[in-house]
């Protein structure tokens, strides 16, 4: 850093004071190669907003192909971040800063771009090639066609190689700290201290020194090229916000599983078993899981779909919290055993974190597709209570109640989330541990008058760890008899097993708190929605509100059974909007149920809907 600065300082007089700009909010994506970092730039940009009290939600955006070639179109990799002086519940629509690694990436991601947008171009990936990968014809950079923006090219790749110029690094790995230099120019423009990412630096690379050192320089010069250049005239400053005072973390939706999930254990007092196959977007949980050994956590990775629920089965039996983890095409593998579940009565709990389909579909693109799937995805009779998680914090809170679901009706229960929510990124507020609800967990150990399937209040039978003394029972895939599980092939026996099953799931409902209403209790018109629309949902809503109309939101998260309020809410507003990443799940249950005219706004793109489409369709209806 100290060359970088004596040669800027011998070349150039010094920098004429700049402004700094205060803004409310911004929205800021990292796009390039995906051996460019891009996920770990805006990863850790956003930790830095984090640490300064900020709110913020991420939107990580992964290519499909594995290793895919360098400069192509379809091998960018991208990361955006909304951060704010208010609640911020989306990634937000157009983003203010597009800081692209190559030409692919502009091509790709110019036009979401807001005009007037500051665009931060590396210009040493502007070579012929690469330029021809993503099909200019003349460099974007230089023929006018970005008139429209406020352009700042840097050449990134050489920059990075000088500041380095002294590392034993090989030039592959040079090339690899580039990103570090981007961060720093990110870090300097929207004036952000970096001492804490030096810090996390060392820690992230403590046993390769060298690697560290070499991050940490190619930061500093970054940080010192825009605190330097007369380029940046003006840097921004979002202002600062109010939080809740509290502890918070950084968590992606599928860490806040993870730990809602060690948490429903250590608040039963019930050891956890994991059994999955791994999966886009699912895998994390199971790689978190595996940290929590000290946690009476068992980790086993299977060797196919129905190996992973069919050992988290005999989890369940053993008296274990059962838990499998995959997406749409593992979901589809697991139907069968999953009706064994449902059959035996056990408690565990299946979390679809879904992609793009059908078959392997969009690997790591989001959809919230499975709904139907995960309500009567199975053959026969075959009844499963459904959760869906809104947020990435909210997945702790569904994993929680998850398994509460599950070990007090002995069922299996199905949590919903998805690859925006599984991979995002937003601060959480620590719970305080006294705050948790208690998961009550009882096995029976009286033999007196023990039936294997007789029930109580809640229809459930009782939970027995195999080897309890003068409590053998069967239980298996073939119809069991109303109450000593022996096989029964009786058909008036399998009607009122078929029922009492279908009935215990129904009764759930009763456990359903009352479903939250934003906005007027009547009025205009009443948005429902589920799962990751939640944040756009939120906002539109906000906006359209805030002009006057009379607009109301339910987000459910128990999808089967329905709240019992839903139907007695929605007849309160003149007509009824479901904007769902499907084409009509949701309001295909709803008009099954409620006989109601709901009105659809589907998208099936592998993108989360924006503000503006849902607000836009708001206006149409009001």
């Amino acid at each position: 850093m100290a060359t970088l600065q004596a040669t800027h300082s011998a070349e150039r007089p010094p920098a004429p004071e700049h402004r700094v700009e205060e803004l409310d909010s911004v929205v800021i994506r990292f796009v390039g190669d995906s051996g460019d970092g891009m996920q770990l730039t805006g990863t850790e940009f956003s930790k830095a907003v984090g640490e300064a009290g900020h709110d913020f939600t991420t939107h990580p955006d992964y290519p499909s192909e594995i290793r895919a070639p360098t400069g192509t179109l379809f091998g960018v990799s991208g990361y955006q971040i909304q951060y704010s002086s208010r609640p911020v519940f989306t990634s937000g629509d157009a983003p203010d800063v597009l800081v692209v690694m190559n030409p692919a990436a502009l091509k790709t991601n110019l036009p979401d771009l807001k005009r007037g947008g500051i665009i931060i171009a590396n210009t040493g990936a502007f070579a012929d090639s690469n330029l021809a990968k993503a099909g200019y014809q003349s460099n974007p950079l230089e023929d006018g066609s970005l008139d429209g923006y406020q352009l700042f090219k840097i050449d990134i790749s050489d920059l990075t190689a000088n500041a380095l110029a002294h590392s034993s690094l090989s030039k592959k790995d040079v090339g690899r700290c580039k990103n570090y230099f981007a961060l720093g120019v990110m870090l300097c423009l929207y004036s952000r201290p970096f001492d804490k990412e030096i810090e996390d630096i060392r820690k992230k690379f403590a046993k390769k020194p060298e690697f560290a050192a070499a991050n940490i320089a190619a930061l500093n010069a970054g940080y010192a090229y825009a605190e330097a250049r007369e380029m940046f005239a003006t840097t921004y400053q979002v202002r600062p916000s109010t939080a809740v005072p509290g502890k918070y973390r950084s968590i992606t939706g599928n860490s806040a599983a993870a730990l809602g999930f060690v948490a429903a254990a250590e608040l039963s007092g019930v050891p956890l078993f994991i059994g999955s196959y791994p999966i886009t977007p699912a895998t994390d949980i199971l790689h978190d899981l595996a940290t929590f050994k000290n946690y009476q956590v068992t980790t086993f990775q299977a060797e196919d779909e129905i190996a992973g629920l069919c050992s988290t089965i005999g989890a369940a039996y053993g008296g274990s919290l059962g838990l499998t983890t995959t997406s749409g095409p593992g979901m589809a593998l697991k139907t069968e055993a999953l009706g064994l579940a449902v059959m035996l009565e056990l408690p565990l709990v299946v979390v679809n974190v879904q992609r793009g389909g059908p078959s392997t579909g969009l690997p790591t693109k989001s959809e919230q597709s499975d709904l139907l799937q995960a309500v009567y995805g199975r053959n026969g009779e075959c009844p499963v209570p459904v959760i869906a998680s809104y947020s990435p914090s909210d997945c702790f809170d569904c994993a929680i109640e998850a398994f509460r679901i599950a070990v007090k009706y002995m069922t299996p229960v199905i949590l919903l989330s998805d690859g925006g929510i599984g991979n995002a990124a937003e601060p959480w507020r620590i719970p305080d541990v006294a705050s948790l609800p208690k998961l009550k967990v009882r096995y029976r150990t009286e033999p007196e008058g023990f039936q294997a399937y007789a029930r109580d209040e809640n229809l459930a039978r009782a939970w027995v760890k195999p080897g309890t003394p003068g409590m053998e029972h069967r239980i298996g895939g073939l119809e069991k008899d109303f109450l000593t599980g022996n096989i029964s092939h009786n058909p008036l026996n399998h009607q009122r097993m078929v029922e009492v099953r279908a009935a215990k799931v129904a009764g759930i409902v009763k456990d359903i708190p009352p479903s939250r209403v934003d906005g007027p209790d009547s009025g205009d018109l009443l948005i429902i929605g589920w799962g990751s629309t939640f944040g756009s949902i939120t906002q539109a809503r906000e906006k359209a509100a805030a002009e006057g109309k009379a607009v109301a939101h339910v987000h459910l998260r128990h999808l089967n059974p329905l709240p019992a309020d839903l139907g007695a809410i929605m007849k309160r507003y003149k007509k009824v909007l479901v904007p769902e990443l499907n084409l009509g799940q949701l309001s295909r249950l709803l008009r099954e149920h409620y006989l109601v005219d709901a009105v659809q706004l589907n998208k099936v793109q592998g993108k989360p809907f924006m503000v503006a489409e849902i607000y836009d369709r708001i206006l149409e209806l009001c």
